[in-house]
């Protein structure tokens, strides 16, 4: 009997196990994608899109440039999952049926109950979240003057607040807007919770950018066109951006399966507490022992490279692969630049320093989304992608 196996999501966790079980399963099911876009998003690229709307061509690809012609793509948002009568439900088409589902739904914007954040801010977890951002920015800089410049205030300083702040910083200089930006973190330092070189790092690159930064105070309150601090005086805004958190997404709310904040429990296999249902990505809390997997580019792309077998060993009844998250290192781009951390010697060379910028960092970060671009589509795909990246 052929088995039906359905994947939610077409993010990095979405598109990469595609990629990887149209290769495990052959004809042995019937695959089913199913997604609220028709393209996959390089997210850890869709910040350049706020200076530059046309680079969202180079990182954006259709569906069918991933999917085999026997893979039954739908668009549509997925409103629910019933575990136990094997569905999935749908916002606007029946419900699908299901042997085997992968959850890979990403993540939604945690606000923490900050009063009026929601209502307040923009965020950055789609390509029309960033052109959003773009006309906003735009639109604030055509009403200022340099004598009342535009306040744009980012809230989070983790990799998607610096690298929206560098963008932002890039508009200002391309354009000559009279902007001031300003960036937000409630804890002691940008980028929390890693190394002090690469912090030191990415401030001098804010900085050097003309980047204001504001730590160790939280957010209290948002208002129209103010933020409100725990100890400091309130700072203007005429665009707010929140880059400070995630959450499950609320298709998970009812859900019964083991989860935390709407984000699955998997196992080191993706397996969760319901056999038929496996969770990778942003979307699932993976089991590495004394820490869960990050919810990062990189471990969705390695998971997506074993959930595609361990979903065909399901089938075949086969003992499952254990996955083991590796860090490869971070490279974080701050508009034109770039810093990169840890990051693992290729191919056995050792690197002479743990944190590095300049044209090596900066062309890393390019090799790597192109690596990505070629892995789900081609490398002549990746090329011509390169200048945008």
């Amino acid at each position: 009997m052929t088995e039906n196996v359905v994947v939610l999501g077409a993010g990095y966790a979405g598109a990469g196990a595609i990629n990887t079980l149209q290769s495990e399963l052959g004809g042995n099911a019937q695959l089913t994608w199913i997604a609220d876009v028709d393209y996959h998003l390089v997210l850890h690229e869709a910040h350049r899109v706020i200076r530059d709307p046309d680079v969202r061509t180079d990182i954006t690809f259709p569906v069918d440039q991933i999917a085999d012609p026997s893979t039954q793509f739908i668009q549509d948002e997925v409103t629910g999952l019933d575990v136990d009568e094997q569905v999935v439900s749908l916002a606007d088409e029946a419900d699908v049926e299901y042997d085997y589902v992968l959850v890979a739904l990403g993540t939604q914007t945690a606000y923490y109950g900050i009063p009026g954040l929601e209502d307040h801010s923009m965020t950055l977890k789609s390509l029309d979240d960033a052109l959003e951002i773009h006309d906003a920015v735009k639109e604030a800089s055509q009403e200022a003057t340099r004598g009342e410049p535009a306040q744009i205030v980012i809230g989070g300083a983790g990799l998607s607040g610096i690298q929206t702040a560098g963008e932002i910083a890039e508009f200002r200089d391309n354009h000559r807007a009279p902007i001031e930006i300003h960036l937000v973190e409630a804890l002691e330092e940008i980028f929390p919770g890693n190394d002090p070189e690469v912090q030191q790092a990415l401030r001098d690159l804010l900085e050097d950018a003309g980047v204001q930064i504001h730590t160790d105070d939280p957010i209290t309150e948002a208002n129209e066109d103010a933020i409100e601090f725990d100890e400091g005086e309130p700072l203007d805004h005429d665009v707010l951006v929140w880059t400070g958190g995630i959450t499950g997404r609320d298709a998970m709310d009812d859900v019964d399966l083991e989860n935390e904040h709407n984000r699955v429990n998997a196992e080191a296999t993706f397996q969760t507490s319901d056999d038929r249902v496996f969770a990778i990505g942003d979307s699932a809390i993976i089991d590495q022992g004394d820490q869960p997997a990050p919810p990062t580019a990189q471990a969705a792309w390695q998971a997506a490279d074993v959930v595609g077998e361990n979903i065909a060993r399901a089938i075949e009844g086969r003992p499952l692969k254990t996955w083991e998250f590796e860090d490869k290192g971070t490279v974080i781009s701050v508009g034109e630049k770039a810093v990169a951390h840890e990051v693992k010697p290729a191919f056995g060379v050792s690197l002479p320093v743990d944190t590095f910028g300049g044209v090596p960092a900066e062309t890393l970060k390019k090799l790597i989304a192109a690596r990505w671009i070629a892995d789900i589509t081609s490398w002549g795909t990746a090329r011509s992608s390169w200048s945008s990246l």
